[in-house]
């Protein structure tokens, strides 16, 4: 929840500073739409990078999990084979060794 109000902040702010930057700059009307354009592209570049960012570490995160809970799986596989292995030997009553 952090990080999605991170990125919700951060564009806010830019539209509110671009918003402020239009207001307060004199220029004519196509300089300023090329501001705005150039603003707005820089924006998008930047909420991009940030999604491919949290995506890419997201994914790399559920990777690692995928790994632990196989192993978890493996290892509980090798407990319950052996618990098994000692309830048949313990039945077969004691062995001749």
């Amino acid at each position: 929840m952090a990080a999605e109000d991170y990125i919700k902040g951060f564009l806010i702010g830019g539209l509110i500073g671009a918003a402020l930057g239009i207001l307060y700059a004199p220029k004519s009307g196509k300089e300023t739409r090329e501001e705005i354009c150039r603003t707005t592209q820089d924006l998008l570049d930047k909420a991009k990078a940030q999604y491919e960012d949290k995506r890419r570490k997201i994914e790399e995160l559920a990777d690692r999990e995928k790994e632990l809970l196989a192993e978890s799986k493996r290892r509980l596989k090798k407990a319950v084979d052996a618990g098994v292995e000692a309830l048949r030997q313990e039945k077969a009553g004691p062995s001749e060794t």
